[in-house]
């Protein structure tokens, strides 16, 4: 049977479409790949909230209700520990429920520091229970990005994987005081990722002077003072310098490390090149009762970290949404150029 005019028209008029198709889909398809690898992202970074989950929840709240605002440009929220003060029922009940308002919204990560570790948060073991209590594995394990953990069903040790800026990302969530077992651990994990930007993500780490925690150094807060640092073996306690030595400066994809725990000026940042030859860029931040200036635990004050691949740079700025102002002192607000992603 023959086509009649109309129909002829109409299979001319696909025919060209599908012409056309083939060519614009693909250019489409790569400038969206050039625009997602142009765009920068943040990540925040919320360091030793324990004194809000003691006396000022709504602080903390204040926090996540403001991530959850501004989520579009938030690709990861990070932990450093320190979720409470006593490791008590009432504090992790305070800090889970700040914490659950990003549940769906953010994808977020923590770490136990020293005051969620044993009795009373005396760190004189690694007694974690209540931490596995109120933010457990069986929910975080469904949640997006969650990788894995070094203990099924506990969430001391994790990592996280996403990708934004264009590039993959791994997130490695390690306990205070790592110990020798479970840096060997984060180790096999980074090497089953090769490809991705490691960002590793702990309590203990940096201190104020910007060198790393050392007790060749006769720094305070080292993680060899505390109950658990007597442990032997694979349950060794490691600190900053250790760290470095072991797991940071051995794997070329390695790029930030962030950390919280020390107090005097409550900040720090330094840059090392690994043995592969790749800039990693560390980074201390604490605002708690005890740093110096701190009011009401830290006034809600958290970290944002921009990170943008095309121009080459991380920068950092301090913000508190309980408070709507940011500080403005070198330590506070800088950025890294140069930066080789």
């Amino acid at each position: 049977m023959k086509r009649n005019i109309k129909q002829q028209l109409f299979f001319h008029e696909l025919k060209k479409w599908v012409i056309s198709a083939i060519f614009i889909i693909p250019a489409l398809l790569v400038l969206s790949s050039c625009a997602d690898r142009s765009k920068s992202f943040d990540l925040v970074l919320l360091p030793d909230t324990q004194v809000y989950s003691r006396l000022y929840p709504e602080i903390f709240r204040s926090q996540t209700e403001w991530i959850v605002q501004n989520a579009d440009s938030i690709a990861f929220v990070l932990h450093q520990g320190d979720i409470t003060d006593h490791n008590s029922e009432e504090q992790w009940q305070n800090a889970a429920a700040a914490l659950s308002v990003m549940d769906g919204k953010v994808p977020y990560t923590f770490v136990p520091g020293n005051h969620d570790l044993g009795p009373g948060g005396s760190t004189s073991n690694r007694d974690a229970e209540l931490l596995n209590k109120y933010l457990p594995y069986d929910r975080y394990s469904k949640m997006a990005h969650f990788g894995g953990a070094f203990e099924l069903r506990r969430m001391e040790n994790t990592y996280y994987t996403f990708s934004a800026g264009g590039l993959d990302w791994l997130i490695l969530s390690l306990e205070f005081g790592t110990r020798d077992k479970i840096l060997r651990w984060a180790g096999e994990v980074i090497e089953a990722h090769p490809k991705h930007k490691v960002i590793i993500n702990t309590h203990d780490y940096m201190y104020s002077d910007d060198t790393r925690m050392s007790m060749d150094r006769n720094h305070s807060w080292v993680p060899q003072h505390y109950g658990v640092g007597k442990d032997t073996g694979d349950e060794s306690v490691n600190d900053g310098e250790m760290m470095w030595e072991k797991l940071v400066s051995r794997y070329p994809n390695v790029l930030l490390v962030f950390s919280g725990h020390v107090l005097h000026r409550g900040t720090g940042q330094l840059v090392s090149t690994g043995i592969h030859g790749n800039d990693v860029y560390q980074m201390l931040a604490n605002y708690q009762s005890g740093v110096e200036g701190s009011k009401n635990g830290g006034n809600g004050f958290l970290r944002i970290v921009t990170i943008d691949p095309e121009a080459k740079t991380i920068s950092v700025k301090t913000y508190s949404p309980y408070l709507n102002e940011y500080k403005r002192e070198p330590d506070q607000q800088f950025v890294f150029e140069n930066v080789k992603f």
